[in-house]
């Protein structure tokens, strides 16, 4: 694997690849790896040659109260974990690289950027969007992977690609879980013994929508009670929001007639999680996915 600390380096790597016909793939991460980093890269390695892998912890989406320099960072780990895998490319900038001196343009998707995340986390999108695009400019892939778990991300980063008419292929892979159906984060570290089941509230939330929906529940009021129901009975659960929304719009919906995404957000200790499920109408029938 080779390590690439400059954007000339890496561009001139990526411009070789596309001379060359290759197909290059890419996962953006801010390191601390999990089993569902390395389930994007075996996606984008089943389809990509090569595949680059980001590690960048960005600043611009961390706001003022938030976690920018507790955020874990295990370089050496990673780095052979990657190894490991095969991966071809490893691009490591500095934020000096990234955000040089002068530095002075943010990218906004609006009306998707400030509900929900957002909404909770003024400014965040706008850096995710703005790191986003300076990735896929200076790596230029065919295709990049995201984890379905960052649910509001992804579609947003899928509306940017569409409205800059990028070449870029978002490719958004599934949640990978926990046996007890956490899903897995980086921050999930951060959750001390006595948190760590109480965490487990989110997923059963969802599942017990799963559930009211394949009994036949179809009122959406009816199915935030039930999410409700069980996340306030764990009462190391802060509740941020619980909502079904619309996959495109990413707007409340009253009724379940088209694709939405179910999503939650809480504390749990210390520790800010997230979490969604996928329900796609088909006829009388409906398809939850968590």
């Amino acid at each position: 694997m080779e390590i690439i600390r400059t954007v000339e380096w890496m561009k001139q790597v990526a411009r070789e690849a596309r001379s060359a016909d290759r197909l290059l793939g890419f996962v953006p991460t801010m390191g601390a790896l999990h089993e569902g980093h390395f389930s994007l890269i075996r996606e984008a390695q089943k389809q990509c040659s090569p595949v680059v892998v980001s590690i960048f912890v960005n600043p611009k989406q961390f706001g003022p109260s938030e976690d920018f320099q507790k955020y874990p960072r295990t370089f050496e780990a990673d780095c052979a974990a990657l190894e490991k895998l095969h991966v071809d490319y490893l691009f490591a900038p500095s934020p000096e690289e990234i955000y040089p001196g002068g530095f002075r343009t943010a990218v906004v998707v609006e009306r998707l950027s400030d509900r929900l995340e957002g909404r909770a986390r003024p400014g965040h999108f706008r850096g995710v969007t703005t790191i986003v695009l300076k990735l896929f400019e200076i790596v230029g892939p065919r295709f990049a992977y995201f984890g379905r778990k960052d649910a509001q991300q992804w579609r947003i980063i899928r509306q940017m690609v569409a409205d800059l008419n990028l070449d870029t292929q978002v490719v958004a892979c599934p949640i990978i879980r926990e046996p007890d159906g956490l899903a897995l984060s980086s921050r999930n570290r951060f959750l001390k013994d006595g948190d760590r089941r109480a965490a487990t509230a989110l997923y059963r939330s969802l599942d017990a929508l799963r559930r009211e929906i394949s009994s036949g529940e179809r009122d959406v009021t009816h199915l935030l009670a039930a999410m409700h129901r069980v996340l306030g009975a764990e009462s190391g659960v802060a509740l941020d929001y619980v909502e079904i929304v619309d996959l495109e719009t990413l707007e409340a919906v009253m009724s379940l007639r088209r694709t939405c995404l179910a999503l939650v957000a809480a504390k749990v200790g210390g520790t800010r999680l997230i979490d969604n499920a996928l329900i796609e109408p088909d006829g009388d029938s409906i398809r939850v996915t968590l």
